[in-house]
């Protein structure tokens, strides 16, 4: 769309948008290929598809966030914002537009804030510098916009730094911020990716009445199609760079024409049906003439349920007694803060079988985990493993069991060491525990590992940087199963995957129980995940367990009021 052509019933036009980035070899590679379409005003647009799509860089390039020298947006691509090409406007005027008439909600919160400076400090610094707000000005103005995302105590908070807040409040800091200067566009990347589902409807809802009340627009960039249909007026389906659907977004959610889009709606679990094997993109989609086309319809698919539970006869494989552990923090010089992080929690474990602990941040999930694993030393309890009292070992004593008892972190990248190799990250567990006679045996089960995980060979010799998030976390996952193990610990393990990403994963998470016998403790705030994988479901609040039952039972008749309001959340 030229300037002279630009019409009220637009706010922003994309047209013709391509971005390239530069590879080591200076050589260029196009990451969005020719992309068009517009955001209307008072709309939200949802930008969806998985990581590598091109989403967040079509974004940045709004914003001209592009990295300086390692990028180049095509000379026919333009960015129409009231009148005037984003693309060709200089540093300076792109400052006085980034900020006040478009603003960016980023998607890891603790990673956009500055550490070292005051939550209060970094939202009125941005009104300083747009609006000209003096100090005592900028503080009043803070405190209104602290309390208009649902800060509670915004007196007490404007002084806290972004270490001293839950994931939450710092995402609604985030929001602030973006909204301090009213701008008329607001981009929201993946705003409630790592967030539970509570807190997640909580900054959707916010999200959805700022933007009413305040007559702006917003660009909502996620991979979960679940969340557009309670955000979005129009959506946009990308994948590799290109736009393989847009429409009104219950015309493209009730009705995909795309294959690709079909495809996505199917990856996630569903609520109402389990079947034995998730659905994944490539069961929908071949490659012909260079053309991704479709390979299988809805119908052609197998929905057989998994029929999923406990029955009181299983055989116990973990039995843990009045867990506790609590934390303290120093008062003044003597007196000590006590916080106690798991309160006499009592459950046990199936051989064989899923128990999913679900419950919100703060709420003592992933402490249970460290706890069995003894990466943390337990107040007090029991926890007995084929008898024995793990707690009560020594470290010597305990060695023998620790690798029967594996955890898969929910950061794959920040767990596998970035020095070593795929072969090294396999082999060096088992060097440690003497598993196999030598090296050369060592990497043969390695090499095996990689193909049970659908890991090509070559992998052996690669770094953990050159994997995708979801190859990261199959590593991950082969490197706990180099030591057997008996119970596998999965703390949020699928949560920041993409949706099709994370059905392969739970697949190979199913394949592997069945194959092993593993026993497993699925720790996520994604409820709709842990029904489809879990037997039997322990629901964690404020460190205590308030219900625990089998999946379908839970799910269809929840007994507390706490478990009932997470339920509620995804209904």
């Amino acid at each position: 769309m030229s300037e002279q052509n630009a019409t009220p019933s637009v706010l922003l036009s994309v047209e013709n948008l391509s971005v390239c980035f530069k590879g080591e070899n200076k050589q260029l590679t196009e990451t969005v290929k020719g992309i068009s379409f517009q955001i209307p005003p008072n709309t939200t647009v949802a930008l969806v598809g998985e990581s590598g799509s091109g989403k967040s860089v079509t974004a940045l390039a709004m914003m001209a966030l592009l990295p300086v020298g390692q990028s180049e947006i095509a000379k026919k691509s333009k960015i129409m914002f009231e009148g005037k090409d984003l693309i060709s406007l200089s540093t300076q005027e792109m400052r006085a537009i980034c900020g006040k008439d478009i603003a960016m909600i980023f998607q890891e919160p603790m990673s956009s804030l500055n550490p070292v400076f005051t939550v209060g400090e970094q939202i009125a610094e941005i009104m300083r510098i747009h609006l000209g707000y003096g100090r005592k000005q900028a503080k009043k103005r803070v405190l209104e916009l602290l309390k208009e995302v649902g800060i509670s105590s915004p007196e007490t908070k404007i002084d806290a730094y972004p270490s001293q807040l839950s994931g939450g409040q710092q995402q609604r800091v985030m929001i602030a911020m973006a909204i301090a200067c009213e701008p008329k566009l607001l981009i929201a990347d993946e705003p409630t990716t790592a967030l539970d589902v509570t807190i997640q409807k909580q900054i959707l809802d916010l999200l959805e009445s700022l933007r009413k009340r305040r007559q702006m627009s917003m660009l909502f960039i996620t991979h979960d199609l679940a969340l557009v249909s309670e955000i979005a007026d129009e959506v946009i389906v990308m994948r590799h760079g290109e736009i393989r659907e847009q429409g009104l977004a219950k015309d493209v959610l009730e009705s995909p024409k795309d294959a690709y889009t079909k495809a996505l709606l199917l990856c996630r679990p569903s609520l109402l049906h389990r079947p034995y094997r998730l659905p994944v993109i490539s069961d929908f989609l071949k490659q012909q003439d260079g053309h991704w086309v479709e390979s299988m319809t809805l119908s052609e698919l197998n929905t057989t349920d998994h029929k999923r539970g406990l029955d009181g006869s299983e055989e116990i494989i973990l039995d843990v007694h009045d867990l506790k552990k609590s934390f303290f923090n120093r008062k003044g010089f003597f007196a000590k803060d006590e916080f106690h992080a798991v309160k006499g929690a009592s459950f046990q474990l199936a051989k064989g079988k899923t128990l999913g602990l679900v419950g919100e941040s703060g709420s003592g999930k992933t402490t249970i985990g460290l706890l069995l694993m003894r990466l943390q030393e337990a107040t007090s309890g029991k926890v007995l493993f084929q008898g024995k009292d793990i707690l009560a070992m020594s470290e010597k004593e305990f060695t023998q069991y620790q690798r029967k008892i594996q955890i898969v972190f929910q950061n794959p990248y920040a767990s596998l060491n970035p020095r070593f190799t795929v072969g090294q990250i396999l082999m060096e567990p088992m060097q440690v525990h003497k598993i196999g006679e030598n090296d050369v045996e060592r990497k043969q089960m390695a090499l095996d590992l990689l193909e049970r995980v659908s890991l090509p060979t070559q992998a052996f010799d690669r770094y953990p940087h050159e994997f995708s998030g979801g190859q990261r976390q199959r590593i991950a996952i082969a490197r706990c199963l180099t030591l057997k193990p008996e119970i596998l610990i999965c703390d949020e393990s699928v949560s920041a995957l993409d949706v099709s990403v994370q059905a392969q994963v739970l697949n190979l998470l199913q394949d592997l129980q069945d194959e092993f016998g593993l026993s497993y403790i699925f720790i996520s705030h994604d409820l709709a995940v842990v029904k489809y994988i879990s037997d039997q479901i322990m629901v964690m609040n404020h460190g205590e367990i308030v219900e625990i039952a089998n999946s379908d039972e839970l799910y269809a008749s929840p007994k507390h009021e706490y478990t009932k309001r997470l339920v509620s959340a995804i209904l």
